[in-house]
């Protein structure tokens, strides 16, 4: 209420001193006006002694220059005094002024400022503000929940014939290949694509049941088991899905989705300050083409502004890739020391990347072509068996990845 009050005291000051020269009257001639009509008396008086012979044409048109000189700056010196307006226009004119200043502005924050029906929106000391927070964390709905409220927002219309039918033929074909990673995980993305979020994570579930445990490839399964769980539940991070962050992160604790999706989770229940934290160090470190990076450094200039923190968003990195042949060909003119170096450098960024979000098969096997040819068979093997586990089933990928690892001594 004491906010209130001040700005209804600071209105009506303002009110006050534009309408205060409307009310006040004319301002008095004063003494400078009594100069003015004496030095005009003056150069009558001049005149009226010419035409009785008192003064000499000379002697006169000395004293005409003088007086009409004083007369000048008299009358410079002299308050410019405007007609005065009729008392009841003037009255109207102030009223109305202090309406649009004290009411106008009474009404706009009503409209725009913090005000809730019962009145002025109450002071929310920061205890009790981290307390709504945990509060509305606490309290959101399951992921049944918000499966549920994204398929009652927006009603989808039945599939085009066409559409229907290589649904029907996916379906097919990944039950006939029983065995085939691929096959259920290209499923799984369609049918959540589709909202038929029961048959995705089926399919979901039959992906990761085929995928050896501890895997490279069924850690890869778990964050897209993550990324399907969010995007199902309208970008929100459900209790089910923190849940399998923290475990991501238990197991690996540098893991960018489920760091991003902590972050996300605390942005949405009034955490700017926690999500903050999370993301800083994605955006500082994480490699610049994951897309769990470029997400956070979407969000977090604004988590900073939220939480009060003075931030200015870093110049993107570039991305991470492997040695190209133009970088190999540049590399020849170097020392040898320079050129290993070099290399390694690039190649341990494509396998940072590749580790960290997967690539194509073209990828996977230029990295095994490049462990071979820094004479890191051992790694390169490794390499080879891990990218025949990603791409089981994919032929076409499968060639290209055998075909780098016939290359191997």
């Amino acid at each position: 209420m004491l906010f209130w009050i001040i700005c209804g005291v600071l209105a009506l000051g303002v009110a006050g001193l534009i309408a205060a020269p409307l009310l006040r009257g004319a301002p008095e001639a004063g003494d400078t006006r009594t100069e003015v009509a004496l030095y005009r008396a003056q150069l009558a008086e001049i005149d009226r002694d010419i035409a009785r012979g008192v003064l000499s044409g000379e002697e006169a048109e000395r004293t005409r220059v003088e007086v009409a000189r004083r007369l000048l700056a008299a009358d410079a010196a002299a308050p410019q005094v405007a007609g005065e307006a009729p008392r009841g226009a003037t009255l109207a004119v102030a009223v109305v002024c202090v309406l649009l200043i004290a009411g106008g502005g009474g009404y706009l924050y009503t409209r725009l400022g913090g005000v809730t029906a019962g009145g002025p929106m109450p002071d929310q000391p920061r205890a009790a503000r981290l307390a709504a927070a945990e509060e509305l964390r606490a309290t959101r709905p399951s992921q049944d929940e918000m499966m549920a409220e994204v398929l009652a927002e927006t009603e989808l219309p039945p599939l085009p014939d066409d559409i229907a039918a290589t649904l029907e033929r996916l379906r097919t074909a990944a039950e006939e290949a029983e065995t085939d990673p691929g096959a259920w995980a290209e499923l799984a993305w369609i049918e959540l694509e589709l909202r038929n979020y029961e048959r995705a994570f089926a399919a979901q579930d039959r992906l990761e049941a085929l995928l050896p445990p501890d895997s490279p490839a069924s850690r890869r399964a778990t964050v897209q088991r993550l990324d399907m769980m969010v995007r199902a539940a309208g970008s929100r991070v459900s209790p089910e899905a923190e849940a399998l962050a923290h475990a991501l992160l238990d197991e690996d604790p540098e893991n960018l989705a489920a760091t991003f999706y902590l972050g996300l989770l605390q942005y949405s229940t009034d955490r700017p300050d926690r999500a903050f934290a999370l993301w800083r160090g994605i955006v500082n470190d994480g490699p610049a083409d994951s897309r769990y990076v470029l997400f956070a450094r979407d969000f977090i200039e604004d988590a900073a502004a939220r939480a009060g923190i003075d931030y200015t968003l870093p110049a993107a990195a570039p991305a991470l890739r492997g040695p190209t042949e133009e970088d190999m060909a540049a590399a020849a003119d170097m020392d040898p020391e320079a050129q290993q170096a070099m290399i390694r450098n690039m190649v341990q960024g494509l396998s940072d990347r590749l580790a960290a979000q997967g690539g194509t098969a073209e990828e996977w096997a230029q990295l095994i072509s490049a462990l071979g040819v820094l004479g890191e068979e051992d790694r390169a093997a490794a390499i080879l068996a891990e990218a025949r586990e990603v791409f089981a089933g994919q032929d076409e990928a499968l060639a290209t990845i055998e075909a780098a690892g016939a290359s191997l001594p």
